[in-house]
């Protein structure tokens, strides 16, 4: 019995969300964004067991549950380490996501990525007007134009901004203010015949925030499992391991994880942290046989976020 609820123990926080939804909840909807971490501590654990089980051969009822649940935590994550195999026809669209932090990261350096690889649409999140203001004349002479989802009056942080190539002729612009906090852009027609594109940005998971992330994250639905095609990308505020953002975005695809790259990071407090501890909680999904052909992460100064970049294959 008591290796019964040892196991348990250590299963309640590395695989919380496969536990009756507990990662809905804090502390565990902060914990699990923190997955690989939590399961290196289970791997050293493990090894000690193993230790102690030379002397005391009754430590293996323990060893045994604990193997168990890293291999079904190995086996969460195992799929975003994958690759899936390199999609070779379909027209190519590129997008790119960044978090500006407040709009305070550097416009210039965003400029010339933008220059470089010339994406499609770009989302930036915790982007208004004032960031949109300092962007628009950067890029505009290299064919882009900006939709801001709030007024001037707002700052930054609660505004989502998609910048959009000239090559997608005049696109329609919806904004969404059914997310609890940060309006979102979704783009369509001209260019993109049927297909959605759409800016977003979901509130983070801190106490006392959970239930307005789960709610933003919810409405990921109505493009995932919509009737047309649709793109979304921007800072979700969650990783796979989280169980909502899985149920939210089922019949999406992540880019990401197509091309194995699901658990490289693209948040953390610091650089350093960000580099080696940081989950990855920005992402650009798709539905419709949409698939990946490339992922990268750009360090842009000023931001506590990654750009992540992307090139998608859309279906003839």
């Amino acid at each position: 019995m008591a290796a019964v609820v040892f196991t348990a123990l250590v299963a309640v926080f590395t695989v919380p969300d496969l536990l009756f939804g507990l990662d809905e909840r804090s502390p565990f909807a902060q914990l699990v964004s923190f997955r690989p971490w939590v399961l290196a501590g289970v791997v050293a654990l493990l090894v000690l067991l193993l230790v102690v089980m030379v002397f005391e051969r009754r430590v293996l009822p323990f060893v045994a549950g604990v193997l168990v649940v890293l291999l079904i935590g190995c086996g969460v994550m195992l799929p975003r380490v994958v690759p899936d195999p390199v999609p070779t026809t379909g027209t190519p669209f590129t997008v790119l996501a960044f978090n500006t932090l407040e709009g305070g990261s550097d416009v210039q350096q965003l400029a010339a990525l933008i220059d470089q690889q010339r994406p499609d649409v770009v989302a930036l999140s915790e982007a208004g007007v004032p960031y949109s203001d300092k962007l628009a004349p950067l890029v505009a002479p290299l064919g882009y134009h900006l939709h801001t989802s709030i007024g001037p009056r707002r700052r930054d942080v609660g505004g989502v901004t998609a910048v959009v190539s000239d090559r997608l002729g005049d696109v329609q612009v919806r904004i969404g203010n059914e997310t609890s906090s940060f309006p979102y852009v979704e783009l369509s027609g001209a260019g993109l015949g049927g297909m959605r594109v759409v800016a977003f940005h979901s509130v983070a998971p801190v106490p006392g925030s959970v239930p307005e992330w789960r709610s933003d994250l919810a409405l990921l639905k109505q493009w995932c499992a919509g009737p047309t095609p649709a793109i979304v990308a921007g800072d979700f505020n969650a990783t796979l391991d989280h169980s909502v953002l899985r149920n939210a975005i089922s019949g999406c695809e992540d880019a990401a994880a197509q091309r194995g790259a699901g658990l490289v990071p693209t948040w953390g407090p610091t650089p350093r942290s960000r580099d080696l501890l940081g989950p990855q909680i920005d992402h650009v999904i798709a539905n419709d046989g949409i698939a990946a052909e490339t992922f990268e992460v750009h360090d842009i100064a000023g931001s506590d976020h990654r750009a992540i970049l992307t090139r998608l294959r859309l279906p003839h």
